[in-house]
This record gives C-alpha cells, structure tokens and sequence, in this order.
C-alpha cells in the first residue's frame, strides 16, 4: 500500500534557478523548504565569470515567473530582443524579426541578478532556508540522508544542474540509464564593454549572430551598456579551441571571421586566456525519481544546448508543472513523481532536439536565401490562418504549446513550406489557395 502525501520539509539540492523558483512553489503550498547550496551565496560575493551565456526569458519562464507573482520584480532586468542582427563576413547588418507581431520578442537577462531576485523571493516567503557552501556528492537513500553531511530528508528533489549528484544516486539505486550526448562543439565567453558614456556599441534590441557556417559568435545585451558574448567553436580542428593556443591564433581568426567585432572586443585575448572553454552536452536519463522521495527536475533531468534559448525556460516549465501535479492532496508523493515524469519526458525530450537543430539554423541554415523565404511565407500563411499555422520557432518561444506538439506540428509545417516554395522563388509566388488547402487537411488546431 502506497504511504499517504504528508506536507514534510522538501530538501532542495542546488539554489540556482529552478532550485530557487521551485522553493518559491513549495512555499506556496505550505512545504518548508531546505535549499542546500555549494556555492557562497552569490549575492554577497558575486557571480563568476566565463561560464553565464546570457539567458533568454520567453513566454514559458514568464508564465511561470507571474504564477509565483515575482515577474514584476524580473521586468526591469530585462532588454527586449526583437531578433537575430546578423553580421555577414563584410560587416552587413540584417536583422531577422523572431516573430510577426509586435510583442513577440525574446529578453535578455543576467543569470546571477534572476538568481539573486529568486533567492530573496524564497527567502520573502518565511517558508525557506537557504545552506551555502553545503555539497552534496551522494545520497543514502536508506537512511534518506545527503551525503557527506549526513543531513536527514523527508522528501529530496535534485535541481543541482547538469552534473547531478541526485540524479547519479537515483541511477545508481534504480539501474537506470544515462545518456551523454557531448556536442563536440565548446564555449568561451567574452565581453563587449558599454561606450565611454555607457551607452550600447551596436542595436541593443536584438541578438546579434555572427554565423560562419560550422560555428558562430553571438551577443547579448545587458542593462549597463555592455554585451555577453560567446563564441561558439568545434574543440577539435584547422579552427577549433585546440587550434587556439597563441594570442596570434586568436586574432587572426577574428580578423579572417569576425573584423567587424574586433573593434567592439578590446580586451579579446586577454578574456580569451582568461575564461575558461564550456562543455556543451544534452543529458537524457530515466528514471527521474526514485520510490517515494527523490526526483530530479531541470537540468538535473534533462539538460540542453542553449541554442532555442530555452534551457531556463524549460526548467521554470518544469516547476510549474510539478506544481501542478500537487494539487490533489490525497495523492502519494510516489504516484506525483511518475505523473510529472510522465507529463514532462516527451517535451523536455522534444525541446532537447530542436535545440541541437536551431543550432545548425543559427549559426549556418539562417545565411541562406531560402531560409528568408520560408520564414516570410510561415509569417503570411500564420496571418492566413491565425491560430493554427503557428510558426514553430513561435511555438516555443511565444507561447506554452507542449514542447512535443510544437515538434510535431512544426515537421508538418515545415513538409507545407518545402513543398510550396519547391519552385516559388518569392513569396508572391507561393500558390496561396493550395496552401490553404495544404493546412485544413493537415493542421488542426493546436491544443494548448
């Protein structure tokens, strides 16, 4: 007989973002809330350097940041982004719109100030206690202590990240399987600083790209006039990181690839030596849980590449989702473990390839004529038939539609536009009564 859901104390392992958002959730329901850290606690000494890439907040984590009524305080954080500003091997600028109306935009937000905001949030609700400088590296299920402190749980829910502790022991205990898809492609951040006056050096409302076919460098901005930006390269080859060992090396890919940022980078070498290279990987594992107390959740579940900006998102989804599986008091916490793996693996498993696919769009598909000719056609076919034939990068990024029909609606999408702009080489081309045709049989409309 399954054991009854009580309201215990619920353990957190990680206090970054979805830790402390899913804190704030907790609270709500009345759980008190043990959040242990490794870190310092970043308010007071700083988020480091050479690791953020900028965050993109969009309609997910929006939605789940106004359930817990803190989107008000994230606002003024914000920089809307209206599109992609690509810069061409000459310097040419054209920005690509993301959506087709005027409040579709992305926001670019700093990680460590959102962290700092939710933090204080969790702490506002009188419900949680925030341990830093606390590390947990296992987990003795049969005495429900975290190791090696040996701290006694009721309920312990895992949102410490990508290299999980919590999720290693669930695998462990259940014989479970984990997936690492390492993307043979790494990271190093550098930084745009803002004008003498503090002012922004390029278009402040957009992401800026600069895609070379097998890698890209990218921009975001920040309140104080500055940008982040990250350059995106294989580890391995002619150019890659391994190539990158000299000052010398690093300049004369910009120069070859990149003159136009050079001027924008004064301090490129020096952030270049000084920052360490990223690893980019998706994680996939099965189970989630374990018995009747321990879940993993976000990243610790299912990590992302970061390029369709939704690796928080997801994870803010994953919050409001649990949330959402506690509403019957009545169910045991085993049976709201299952239902929200249940609930999540589809989507969260969708979102992980279309992330790996946006990256092959940003940083080489978007260059090409017919990728602006399909982008303008999905725009007119969605004002045709508003509702329905939703662009799918609008999907994911404008509204909640489940990660797992946005992937499915967007493959049938994508077969309608092959075929109408097959020989159509504009979009005053494109035979509009056969595309009409082409989505009443195929679209219905989308269900959420």
């Amino acid at each position: 007989m399954k054991a009854p859901r009580t309201t215990p104390e619920i353990t957190l392992v990680g206090a970054g973002l979805a830790g402390s958002l899913l804190a704030v959730f907790l609270a709500r329901r009345g759980h008190r809330v043990t959040l242990l850290e490794r870190r310092l606690d970043p308010r007071k000494t700083g988020a480091g350097g050479g690791r953020s890439i900028n965050l993109a907040l969009a309609n997910r984590g929006i939605a789940a940041l106004e359930e817990v009524g803190v989107m008000e305080r994230v606002r003024s954080q914000l920089i809307p982004m209206a599109g992609r500003m690509l810069h061409d091997e000459d310097g040419r600028l054209k920005l690509i719109p993301y959506g087709n109306k005027p409040h579709e935009v992305i926001s670019s937000v700093s990680r460590s100030g959102l962290n700092a905001l939710l933090l204080d949030a969790a702490e506002a609700t009188g419900r949680v206690a925030i341990r830093f400088g606390e590390t947990v590296t296992g987990v003795d299920f049969a005495r429900r202590q975290v190791l090696p402190q040996g701290a006694s749980y009721d309920v312990l829910i895992g949102t410490d990240g990508s290299a999980s502790a919590v999720r290693a022991a669930i695998l462990a205990r259940t014989g479970g399987r984990l997936d690492e898809e390492p993307l043979g492609h790494g990271y190093k951040e550098l930084s745009i600083p803002p004008t003498e006056a503090g002012g922004f050096r390029m278009e402040k409302n957009a992401l800026h790209i600069w895609p070379r076919g097998e890698y890209m460098l990218i921009a975001l901005p920040n309140t104080d006039g500055s940008f982040t930006v990250t350059l995106f390269l294989p580890q391995r080859g002619a150019e890659s990181f391994e190539a990158l060992t000299t000052p010398d090396a690093v300049r004369a890919l910009f120069a070859r690839r990149f003159a136009d940022a050079i001027p924008l980078l004064p301090r490129l070498t020096e952030d270049f030596f000084a920052n360490p290279t990223g690893h980019l990987e998706t994680i996939r594992c099965a189970p989630w849980f374990f018995e009747d107390h321990a879940l993993v959740l976000g990243d610790a579940a299912h990590a992302i590449v970061p390029f369709h900006g939704q690796g928080m998102n997801a994870a803010f989804e994953d919050c409001s989702a649990f949330d959402r599986c506690l509403e019957d008091a009545d169910r045991p916490w085993s049976d709201v473990f299952a239902d929200f793996e249940r609930r999540r693996r589809p989507n969260t498993a969708a979102i992980a390839d279309m992330a790996l696919e946006n990256y092959v769009e940003m940083r080489s598909t978007v260059r090409e004529p017919k990728f602006q000719l399909k982008k303008d056609l999905a725009f007119r076919l969605e004002e045709r038939h508003p509702g329905r034939f939703i662009p799918r990068y609008s999907m994911v990024m404008f509204h909640t539609i489940p990660y797992a029909d946005a992937q499915r609606r967007g493959a049938i999408q994508e077969a309608i536009l092959d075929e109408l702009t097959s020989t159509a080489t504009s979009v005053d081309r494109v035979d509009f009564d056969r595309a009409d045709r082409l989505i009443a049989e195929r679209l219905a409309p989308p269900r959420g």
